[in-house]
């Protein structure tokens, strides 16, 4: 049965709708990136470039770096945001967009999320590498899919209790990352990370400007959880959507965040650029060798 029109929007140019593009002008391994202007800092290391489109926060360029094809997009910030990006990218592979039927053979796809991101232990170092093991949603894109099947409730459950979570907000859920591909990422120069990823930079966050918060404990509370003697590592915006989305959709996804600010200690990198560009650039030279 045919996608109707109105769930499978193309532009008139036969692209997708939100991203401008058509499947021929994707690679197979992606890498997402949340700003816009940090997908030319990532493909300024690039043999090549072939295409280039940008429409609204949605920047891409396809080239090859060192002989392997790859993509860079840019997501914009948040997990409402991953959905679109996911689910576009997925159609451009996975669905004929002439006829909009589901192919009969799927393709699979690699993400790569290089990112910002803030410890949450003390002990972590400002302007390390930490590669997302294990992310915990308090967005609440996930609980729209069918998606138990990819969930740990037997983590987020005692999570929740742990964080007298109020009913009031969005049950946590849990992903992992792709074990072939996350496990290829790390190295000695790495963190094996237990992230969380937040439904704003504020106050979801615990900071505070103007606004006092619901729980002016979170954070502490957050650095306390443990399981199986693992601790929560870091705050970010968009790892565990994108475990979710990649996991329902079948592809292989994996988070690599640069730690440019320690909320215990409240420290932020004093180089923050050269923190991204040195990820960057471990994160491309390990890509080729997948």
């Amino acid at each position: 049965m045919a996608i109707a029109e109105s769930e499978l929007i193309l532009n008139d140019d036969g692209s997708i709708y939100h991203l401008n593009l058509k499947s021929e002008h994707i690679a197979s391994t992606i890498i997402t990136v949340g700003d816009p202007d940090r997908v030319s800092e990532v493909t300024q290391y690039f043999d090549s470039i072939e295409h280039v489109t940008r429409k609204r926060e949605f920047h891409t360029q396809t080239g090859t770096y060192k002989g392997k094809r790859l993509t860079v997009i840019s997501t914009g910030i948040g997990t409402d945001n991953i959905d679109i990006v996911f689910n576009e990218l997925d159609a451009l592979v996975n669905i004929d967009l002439k006829t909009k039927k589901v192919k009969e053979e799927h393709t699979s796809l690699n993400f790569i999320r290089i990112g910002t991101s803030g410890a949450i232990q003390e002990e972590i170092p400002i302007d390390s590498f930490i590669v997302s093991e294990i992310a915990i949603g308090f967005d609440s894109l996930l609980h729209f899919y069918d998606s138990e099947d990819v969930l740990f409730p037997q983590i987020s459950e005692p999570l929740m209790k742990h964080l007298n979570w109020s009913h009031k907000k969005s049950s946590p859920y849990v992903v992992s990352f792709d074990k072939k591909l996350g496990r290829h990422m790390q190295s000695d120069k790495t963190i094996k990370g237990f992230t969380i990823t937040n439904v704003g930079f504020y106050g979801p966050q615990g900071r505070v400007l103007r606004l006092a918060t619901s729980d002016e404990l979170l954070n502490q509370k957050i650095g306390s959880f443990s399981y199986a003697d693992k601790k929560i590592t870091n705050l970010e915006m968009e790892t565990a959507g994108i475990y979710g989305m990649a996991k329902l959709l079948g592809h292989r996804a994996v988070s690599m965040n640069a730690i440019l600010a320690n909320r215990a200690t409240g420290r932020f990198s004093q180089d923050s650029e050269k923190t991204i560009n040195n990820l960057i650039k471990y994160t491309l030279d390990k890509i080729i060798s997948f």
